[in-house]
């Protein structure tokens, strides 16, 4: 029940009713009447579009209750736009991760002689952002 107000403390500030919040994050309309229920719980995927959509909202006020709502400014991540990913994702400067992605390297071929191929490895920090690397 936490989660559920949090999520409508959210709705609130941003003046939104659960259908014009449903478009904003492109989501179900009945998925988020499920969550502002109590029926479900919150999916990954959920959150993340949430986050995405809303940079005020820190990921663990809204998971956990801690932190605060909306964020304060030294803890405000900040949002990168779908062209300035791509212009990242292009770049991948090596020599600024050499070291971990040689570590990378090394256990992905480690893992490629056996059977099961790796498809992505997601690596979480502890200020809650996060990198993935896609084979």
């Amino acid at each position: 029940m936490d989660f559920v107000k949090r999520l409508e403390k959210i709705l609130d500030y941003y003046n939104l009713t659960a259908a014009a919040f449903a478009e904003e994050i492109a989501f179900n309309r009945s998925t988020i009447s499920h969550l502002l229920s109590g029926r479900n719980k919150p999916s990954l995927e959920f959150v993340m579009k949430l986050l995405q959509k809303f940079p005020d909202v820190e990921m663990n006020w809204l998971l956990f209750g801690k932190g605060n709502f909306p964020s304060t400014s030294e803890n405000k991540t900040t949002t990168v736009s779908s062209k300035q990913k791509m212009a990242i994702e292009t770049e991948k400067p090596k020599d600024l991760f050499s070291e971990e992605n040689n570590i990378i390297e090394k256990k992905t071929a480690q893992l490629n002689q056996t059977t099961k191929q790796i498809e992505k490895i997601v690596i979480f920090y502890k200020d809650g952002s996060f990198n993935v690397y896609e084979n």
